[in-house]
């Protein structure tokens, strides 16, 4: 029986951990109020550097599907009639503990935080949904029905936001199923009109799938060690979503399709990259340990974020350890990116202790 599914490509946990660790940089500042442009999102249209991270990580869950999930399948496994069936059990499964997770985590906000509204809407909550979607359609339909998937979620959803108003701020269809839904509960919402808005709501999450399927196609031909076509196909991505962008803004917060096609040229031109530096060139896999540890960093960074503040720790130890001394010499904004920094250089020790201890928690 071959045994190529089993193998574990470094520079996917990189890619990964890279990820992870951008994710946390970009969410803990020291000071909201003082960030470098890049490390914010972009308003509305328009894409930053932490623009990309969220689909960069949506992408890597696409690429880790087709390198367990379907190589189970594919490499010899199969011969069991009941395995494809059990792994599909497995994947739902997998797929609502992250989404119990997330919901957990702003549990603990809403309570923590003493916020007025509890979100139900979130990061791991739209993980979860793509990974079960993208995972069942990588176990069911075919390659070229997947791109035919991805087709249809880019130009329908296109279609239906043209069809319905546009991508203007509130009045857009998917802000409209947001505050149809949600309420105060959306990420934002605005009282005085009544209108409300979640970048991770439901609507939104169709061409984030697409994003997921972008990557499950990438890590088929990662797993055939086919870098060029990797390679080719991002560049081909980025000017299809410039292109794109000409009638259909890029827009992180709508999720827009050309938003996927740009944030996933990005992303395939980033495993490529990866895939020839740290597998074929044997280049340190700079971030694995994020990677094998991502959701218990991710996790477990926010619930310090949200013990500190409940506290009232976060301010004096920001202020103390590094605004009060930086900011005279530096100004104001690099202390609060230093803080940012020493948060992940934190984590990077938890999750580099566990590592080395073989300690990789699964959800």
């Amino acid at each position: 029986m071959s045994v190529t599914y089993t193998r574990r490509f470094a520079s996917v946990d990189a890619l990964r951990g890279l990820t992870v660790a951008a994710m946390l940089l970009v969410n803990t500042p020291g000071d909201w109020d003082h960030v470098y442009a890049p490390l914010l999102h972009s308003q509305w249209h328009g894409c930053t550097p932490t623009d990309l991270v969220f689909p960069f990580f949506l992408f890597i869950v696409g690429v880790s599907i087709a390198l367990g999930i379907v190589s189970r399948v594919q490499f010899g496994v199969d011969r069991d009639p009941l395995r494809p069936a059990s792994l599909q059990r497995a994947l739902l499964w997998r797929a609502a503990r992250i989404i119990g997770l997330g919901l957990l985590l702003h549990v603990a906000a809403w309570w923590l935080l003493d916020r007025e509204d509890f979100r139900p809407w979130g990061v791991l909550q739209r993980i979860g949904l793509c990974f079960a979607v993208a995972g069942l359609l990588a176990l069911h339909i075919r390659a070229r029905t997947q791109w035919l998937c991805i087709g249809a979620l880019l130009l329908g959803y296109w279609g239906l936001l043209a069809w319905t108003g546009g991508v203007d701020p509130w009045t857009n269809f998917a802000s409209r199923v947001d505050t149809a839904m949600l309420g105060p509960h959306a990420y934002l919402f605005d009282s005085a009109t009544g209108r409300g808005h979640d970048p991770e709501g439901l609507l939104s999450t169709l061409p984030a799938i697409a994003t997921t399927l972008l990557g499950l196609r990438a890590g088929d031909w990662l797993r055939r060690g086919d870098a060029r076509r990797i390679c080719a196909a991002g560049v081909v991505a980025l000017l299809l979503g410039a292109l794109w962008a000409q009638a259909f803004p890029i827009n992180k917060n709508l999720w827009t399709s050309s938003y996927v096609l740009w944030s996933g040229g990005w992303a395939l031109l980033a495993l490529a990259a990866a895939h020839v530096l740290v597998d074929l060139r044997g280049w340190p896999a700079l971030g694995r340990a994020f990677g094998s540890n991502a959701i218990v960093a991710y996790a477990g960074s926010a619930l310090m974020v949200y013990g500190l503040i409940a506290l009232g720790w976060w301010e004096p130890v920001y202020r103390v350890g590094f605004a009060a001394w930086m900011t005279p010499r530096f100004g104001p904004t690099l202390p609060s990116l230093a803080f940012a920094l020493a948060f992940v250089g934190l984590w990077w020790v938890v999750v580099r202790w566990m590592d080395r201890r073989g300690w990789h928690p699964k959800i």
